[in-house]
């Protein structure tokens, strides 16, 4: 009895002791709820800003100012002093203390002051903390979500076009969905992708580039998944200083893109819908001559026949008719926070009977399950399918277009009474071009899933943590089918099936330490690793002789069949020290370690460092008292970094690969022709850039200007060997490649009144490519592009080398007796020159953006100058043989002589032409309505108008065009590719 009195006092004391504790910690975490509310105006002219968010400091309490300026969110907090932030891209943030006392309700009205420069903008490089502009030495562009929407294009990478300085949009095809290729400061590599980094809140996503079918330069990049409505921000990295940070698989700079996220409130709502007219911009001249050639193939016979011409763009060229439907939610309270999305797309396309269809499903979801962790999880689901019409490209020779070219347009295309289509093209087989788009049947379906989970931890005061998984998987399937007895050189049907599986994921960590060591100097020190993995399965098979109605591509004869796969891992680590003086004197510096399996053991892992240094001199007392009337700011920058190319070689490339045959019957390997190498390493970047940030009148004026220098060494290309080694060539590291340039960037806001504003916003961006070093001086064609354009020692990457014409001293084009152009020859006797270049000697833009009470408008020039385009379809056209172009008409005509574009077929330098243009690529004009309907906060009607018009010299469609697609170092090669539509959109959107 004794021992259990003694345990029951112990229990009793215990409680007591729990009881009071608890009591205590209720006391002493006891939290109030308040109501915090406001308007945010512009400090000019007190007009309400909206779209600003306003948030407690540490927190993820926060909310969206509305169309009124006017912002309400609530919080349960513990009673005390209080960090209220506005921030709002273009304004400098403001950051107000608060205290929540008795007073549950707290009205806080926010001035927002103008910052073109955005020093105070919050951005990510490298791990999930934010850090400020102003300590960076590198470059970074900001494209907000009003940007990317409400301006005609359909994928994220069309709707960027012109909104950066350094970033070179090429759209390659004019499909529904036909590829677009981003280049930021030049390529810097031949044999991989020039493409950036591609991030979407923090997981590495493929923007790969599957031809599964041949539709010659219309293969889809996968940024055609990503919807632009749900897109917060982009954030574009350019320079080796930034991929130290990320990793090799940055050396060619980062695209973040960072996608809505909930905020702090009641559900709001947002619905739009838009309809669309695609439309061919222009025509290409054709042979409008009611005369033919009694034989084509005799020059000296001049003897015509009638004939009835045909204009064969009409059969294949129509309008082409979309709708885009998209709704999101989101809400949350101070603990968890959604943003749901859905949306549904169906575009078709200027060639009949092509279309892209995609829908998607978006979610985003923020928990707060501690006061030191909080949760993020994102998930993203699409689907895509297009119906296609192949354009024949490099590989084959069937086609819409292709057969445009090669047809002779006296035949009239339409079917007989039977159905069958006659022959257009009397030389060569090729598609009668009404045929391609009504009896063939190509298409695509992509199933893509892009999920993440990512924590965000705070240890103590000082050390934080951030962990990122992100997976990203999608299905490509594609097919073709081509009937039996038609026009194309598969007369007897052909079919295709090809089936793709993609699966890639990266996890990251990062630690970060930051502390005062005094009043005047911080401390921050990142340590990360990250680790990534990526294969893809391939499959595929072709036949032709098919069975009449069957389409499937087993029932006919197997042309060829196949399999790869590929298993990819990269892996790195860096530290990272910044410190940072008076917050005006910032220095940086890290070291990364990199490793990819594609390489030799021995080479994969390598060191890369980076250093930057930021000062805002502008902060500096002697400044203010000496240039502070003229320069409301100014902050130099300088960086210098390292980095590798990890996307040159494929999974196996390293190696001596070996190809299955049979020797009398039984199974053999037979080697390549292409050597392996087992000490291969990666390519090595290293760039050096510096610049300045300007404001002038109270940042109403802003200037961006960034030198910057780059020199790719241990270039990996193909090295010719001696026939006794049994190959014929080695990938190995033997060139250097360099990239020189500038960007500029101006920002205005000319006028700003209670009713009416004017921002400008113009960028000019300057590359010289120059590939340095070529093993033995040596050169080689590249691949795709019938050996036009090639990788040259002292040349840009992929200019066009070919046969030229022999001219007189006086520099005009010598002719034979017969009175036709021949070939020249150079000094050492070869018959081939440099005769143009698809680089660019600049490109930019100019935007206005105006507005009046509640109508706006905008417009946005973009402009592309210097460089030229291969126009392999005037080549075609224009000769005799074929019949369907404009100069055979001026033959006919007597205007010049018979079969002179014949002679000119073989002189390729007549058929580069200036690419260079200038193109209204948006127009758009808008009327706010606030509060049309009950419960409708506001409604939004757009009209808009995207590549309207180009003022160009280019005989073709478009001189934005590119056959070869995404390809990296085959660029301005326009051959039978689809133009660029000129496309007219009505918009709704009603927010609620």
């Amino acid at each position: 009895m004794k021992k259990r009195s003694v345990e029951k006092k112990k229990w009793a004391s215990r409680s007591l002791l729990f009881w009071a504790l608890l009591c205590g910690s209720l006391a002493f975490g006891q939290t109030t709820q308040y109501s915090f509310s406001g308007n945010v105006t512009d400090s000019n002219d007190g007009a309400p800003i909206p779209g600003v968010s306003v948030y407690l400091e540490s927190t993820t309490v926060g909310g969206v100012t509305d169309f009124d300026g006017n912002y309400v969110f609530q919080s349960s907090l513990a009673p005390g002093s209080y960090t209220l932030i506005a921030s709002y891209l273009g304004y400098a943030t403001n950051r107000i203390e608060i205290n929540a006392g008795t007073a549950t309700d707290i009205v806080t009205d926010i001035s927002l002051s103008e910052d073109l420069l955005s020093l105070d903008e919050v951005v990510v490089t490298g791990n999930t903390v934010g850090v400020n502009k102003r300590t960076l030495g590198n470059a970074i562009s900001s494209v907000n979500a009003d940007d990317l929407v409400d301006n005609g294009a359909t994928a994220v990478d069309q709707a960027i076009s012109g909104k950066t300085t350094g970033a070179l949009v090429q759209q390659n095809s004019g499909d529904p969905a036909g590829g677009i290729s981003i280049r930021l400061r030049g390529p810097s590599t031949v044999l991989g992708s020039s493409d950036p980094l591609y991030i979407v809140d923090g997981i590495i996503i493929s923007n790969s580039s599957n031809q599964l079918i041949d539709l010659g330069g219309n293969a889809q990049n996968r940024l055609a998944d990503l919807n632009p409505n749900d897109v917060e921000r982009i954030e574009i990295i350019k320079g080796a200083a930034a991929a130290a940070i990320y990793g090799s698989r940055a050396s060619n700079g980062v695209v973040q893109i960072f996608t809505k996220k909930g905020k702090s409130g009641e559900p709001k709502f947002s619905f739009s819908t838009n309809m669309r007219i695609n439309e061919l911009r222009k025509k290409i001249d054709y042979n409008t001559v009611p005369l033919a050639w009694e034989d084509p193939f005799d020059r000296t016979n001049l003897a015509t026949i009638p004939a009835t011409r045909y204009d064969l763009q009409d059969v294949f060229f129509g309008s082409g008719f979309g709708i885009e439907n998209y709704l999101s939610v989101n809400g949350g309270n101070e603990k968890t926070s959604y943003f749901i999305s859905a949306s549904h797309l169906d575009n078709e396309g200027i060639i009949e009977n092509t279309d892209f269809r995609r829908v998607g499903f978006k979610a985003n979801l923020t928990q707060k399950a501690f006061d030191w962790l909080t949760i993020n999880a994102g998930l993203n689901y699409v689907r895509s399918t297009s119906s296609d019409v192949p354009n024949g490209g490099i590989n084959s020779a069937y086609g819409a277009i292709t057969g445009f070219v090669f047809s002779e347009n006296s035949i009239s295309p339409y079917p007989n009474e039977s159905g069958v289509y006659p022959v257009t093209s009397l030389l060569v087989p090729r598609t009668n071009p009404l045929e391609a788009v009504n009896r063939f049947d190509f298409g695509q379906k992509v199933n893509r899933i892009i999920t993440s989970v990512g924590l965000d931890a705070k240890i103590t005061e000082n050390l934080t943590a951030n962990y990122t998984l992100g997976l990203d998987y999608f299905n490509q399937s594609a097919m073709a089918f081509i009937p039996i007895n038609n026009t194309s050189p598969n007369g007897n049907g052909f079919a295709r099936r090809s089936d793709i599986n993609n699966f890639q994921y990266n996890s990251d960590l990062n630690l970060t330490y930051k502390a005062d060591i005094n009043d005047a100097i911080t401390s921050t020190t990142t340590l990360g690793g990250s680790w990534q993995y990526e294969e893809f399965d391939r499959v595929g098979i072709n036949a032709d002789g098919l069975p009449p109605i069957v389409e499937t591509a087993e029932s006919g004869s197997i042309l060829a069949q196949g399999e790869s796969r590929s298993q990819i891992s990269y892996w790195g680590s860096f530290v990272q020290q910044s410190f940072g003086f008076m917050d005006k004197l910032y220095i940086n510096g890290a070291v990364r370690v990199d490793g990819a399996s594609t390489f030799g053991k021995d080479q994969r892992n390598q060191v890369y460092a980076k250093a930057s240094l930021s000062y805002v001199l502008s902060e500096e007392d002697f400044w203010q008292d000496t240039f502070g009337d003229v320069f409301s700011t100014f902050k130099v920058r300088g960086s210098w970094g390292q980095a590798g190319n990890l996307t040159a070689l494929s999974a196996f490339q390293r190696f001596t690969l070996y190809n299955p045959s049979a020797i009398n019957g039984s199974p053999s390997l037979i080697p390549s022709t292409q050597q392996g190498d087992l000490e291969i390493a990666p390519e090595r970047q290293e760039e050096i850039e510096f610049g300045f940030d300007a404001g002038f009148f109270n940042n109403r004026l802003a200037l961006e200007f960034t030198y910057y220098k780059q020199d790719v060494s241990d270039l990996l290309l193909p090295r010719e060997l001696s026939p006794s080694t049994g190959f014929a060539s080695r990938i190995e590291n033997v060139g250097n490649l360099e990239n020189t340039g500038l960007e500029l960037l101006v920002k205005g806001s000319p006028i700003r009144s209670d009713n009416f504003s004017w921002d400008i916003t113009a960028t000019y961006s300057k590359n010289e490519n120059v590939v340095t070093s070529v093993a033995g001086g040596g050169q080689f064609a590249l691949a795709g592009s019938f050996s036009t354009n090639y990788v040259i020692e002292g040349e840009p990457l992929g200019v066009f080398y070919r046969q030229f014409y022999a001219r007189d001293p006086d520099g005009s084009i010598s002719l034979d007796e017969n009175g036709y152009p021949f070939t020249g020859t150079t000094e050492d006797g070869s018959t081939s020159k440099v005769i143009g270049d698809p680089n660019p000697e600049w490109f930019g833009s100019l935007i206005n953006e105006f507005s009046y009470k509640d109508l706006s408008l905008r417009v946005q020039f973009d402009a592309v100058q210097g460089y030229d385009v291969f126009n392999w379809n005037r080549r075609l056209l224009d000769n005799v043989i074929f019949g369907g172009g404009s100069n055979v008409g001026e033959e006919l005509l007597g205007n010049r002589p018979k079969a002179y574009g014949g002679a000119q077929a073989g002189i390729f330098e007549e058929f580069v032409e200036d690419g260079s243009f200038v193109k209204l690529r948006e127009l758009a004009l808008s009327y706010n309505i606030k509060e049309p309907f009950k419960a409708v906060d506001n409604l939004k009607i757009s009209l808009i108008g995207r590549n309207l018009f180009s003022w160009d010299d280019y005989s073709g469609w478009d001189p934005e065009i590119n056959a070869a697609g995404q390809s990296n170092g085959v660029r301005g090669f326009d051959f039978a590719g689809v133009p660029i539509p000129r496309t007219y959109q009505l918009g709704l959107n009603f927010n609620f």
